[in-house]
């Protein structure tokens, strides 16, 4: 089971005490969406980059550019 230190100011005591069920449960929970929020933004910097490279290959081809690909080059 999970610890927390708590300290109190008034006292200048600190007590070390086991996390309840729900602060556990929601540790887990929290765990678990900071990874899924690290993937959503590694994607969405590789879909920029991946925006970059094509938006430039087609300027020097001279093909139109879709709206992702201009927002990459030359931000909103």
């Amino acid at each position: 089971m999970t610890k927390k230190q708590i300290f109190d100011a008034k006292t200048g005591i600190s007590t070390v005490v086991d996390f309840t069920a729900g602060e556990e449960e929601q540790l887990i929970k929290d765990k678990e969406q900071t990874v899924i929020d690290r993937q959503v933004e590694q994607d969405a910097k590789t879909a920029f980059e991946a925006n970059k490279v094509s938006g430039k290959a087609k300027l020097k081809a001279g093909e139109a550019l879709n709206d992702a690909e201009v927002s990459a080059l030359f931000g909103d």
